[in-house]
C-alpha cells in the first residue's frame, strides 16, 4: 500500500499527515503555524521538510490542499505570498507522485470516504448512488462546487460562487443589502453584497450589526461573540442567526436547482458546524423546501454537515490513490 504525505494549508495553520492509501493516520496529524514560517521567509516546502525530519517517513506521494486558486498545477496563497508547484513539493519530500488541489476540491474528493459518525443530516431527502454531489464551504470564505463521478473519474471543478449576489426576496433583505454595501464602502472595499458577506465568518458579524441597527441600538460583535450571545438567548443575536439560516437555505436551494446534486449537498467549514445546532429551530428545512415552479426542492435532495475537521486531508489521500496509474 502506498504511503503519502498530505498537507491542508489554511489561512492560519497548515495541517500535515501521513496516509496509507486512502486512510489518514490520525495519530500522525501535526499543525504548523504559517505566520512563523512566513516570518522566516519559508513556505510549505520547509513545513513538509520539517515534518519528514521529525517522523522519518519516506512517502512516495504528496498532495497539498491550498486555500487559494490552483491553475495549471500551480497554487498561489496570496495572504501568505506562497506559490507552489509539483517540482517544489517533489523536491521537498522526495515523492514521485505529486498533486495540488484547491481546498474545496479536496473536500469534494473526500466525499464517500468520511466515516458516517462524522456526517450529520440536516435536511432529510433521497440520496441516489453515483449521482452528482455538491460541496459547500462556509468558513473564513464561502464557496461551492459540484462533485461529479467516482474514483479516478471524479471531477470537482473550481468555483468562486461565494461572490454571487445575495438573494433579495423581501424589504428586509433590501435594507440588509444596502446596509452591507454601505458598510463595505465605508471601509474602502468594493461595495458588493455577495453571499460571502453574510454567510462567511465575518458574515454573521455583519448580520448582527444590521440586526442591532434595526433594533435601534447599534453595536459591533465578532462572530464568536454573536454565537455566545445566541447561546444566551440574546434577541439581536437570534435575529442575526435567523437571517443567516434563511439566506443560507435560499442559496442552497438555488445551487441545488443549478447543479441537481441528487447524491446530496454537503456543508463543510467552521460556520456550518457552529450553526448546526440552530438550523432546525430557525427553519432551514422549511425555507430550503419552499415551493417553486418545479417541485424538485419539495421532494429531492438532502443536506448534510460534515463534522470531520480533517476531511481535506482525506480528500488529498483519496485523490492520490484514485489517480495512481
Amino acid at each position: 500500500m502506498s504511503l503519502s504525505i498530505l498537507a491542508d494549508i489554511g489561512g492560519t495553520n497548515t495541517r500535515v499527515a501521513l496516509a496509507d492509501g486512502t486512510a489518514v493516520r490520525e495519530a500522525s496529524i501535526a499543525r504548523y503555524p504559517n505566520a512563523e514560517y512566513k516570518a522566516r521567509g519559508q513556505d510549505i516546502a520547509h513545513i513538509l521538510q520539517d515534518y519528514l525530519a521529525t517522523t522519518g517517513a519516506r512517502p512516495d506521494g504528496v498532495c497539498v490542499a491550498a486555500a487559494g486558486p490552483v491553475q495549471d498545477g500551480v497554487a498561489t496563497m496570496t495572504n501568505l505570498d506562497w506559490t507552489m508547484d509539483g517540482a517544489k513539493l517533489s523536491a521537498a519530500t522526495g515523492a514521485a507522485r505529486v498533486a495540488i488541489l484547491n481546498d474545496l476540491q479536496a473536500q469534494g474528493h473526500a466525499l464517500g470516504h468520511i466515516a458516517p459518525d462524522h456526517l450529520r443530516n440536516l435536511v432529510p431527502g433521497p440520496v441516489l448512488p453515483d449521482a452528482s454531489l455538491l460541496v459547500v464551504g462556509l468558513g473564513t470564505g464561502v464557496n461551492a462546487a459540484p462533485v461529479h463521478g467516482q474514483g479516478a473519474a471524479r471531477v470537482v471543478p473550481p468555483s468562486e460562487c461565494g461572490h454571487v449576489n445575495m438573494p433579495v426576496r423581501s424589504e428586509e433583505d433590501l435594507r440588509l443589502m444596502r446596509f452591507i454595501e454601505d458598510r463595505l464602502a465605508a471601509r474602502g472595499e468594493v461595495p458588493h453584497c455577495g453571499v460571502e458577506e453574510v454567510l462567511a465568518g465575518r458574515g454573521l458579524a455583519n448580520l448582527h450589526a444590521f440586526a442591532a441597527q434595526e433594533a435601534g441600538r447599534p453595536t459591533e460583535k465578532t462572530s464568536a461573540e454573536v454565537l455566545e450571545a445566541l447561546a444566551a438567548g440574546d434577541p439581536v443575536a437570534t435575529h442575526a442567526a435567523r437571517l443567516y439560516t434563511r439566506i443560507l437555505a435560499q442559496v442552497l436551494a438555488d445551487l441545488a436547482l443549478i447543479h441537481l446534486p441528487y447524491g446530496g449537498i454537503y456543508l463543510i467549514g467552521g460556520m456550518s458546524r457552529a450553526m448546526t445546532p440552530h438550523f432546525a429551530g430557525f427553519g432551514l428545512t422549511g425555507t430550503f423546501r419552499e415551493a417553486r415552479r418545479v417541485d424538485l426542492l419539495q421532494k429531492d435532495f438532502s443536506v448534510t454537515v460534515v463534522e470531520d475537521d480533517f476531511a481535506a486531508l482525506t480528500g488529498c489521500a483519496a485523490y492520490l490513490e484514485a489517480t495512481t496509474g
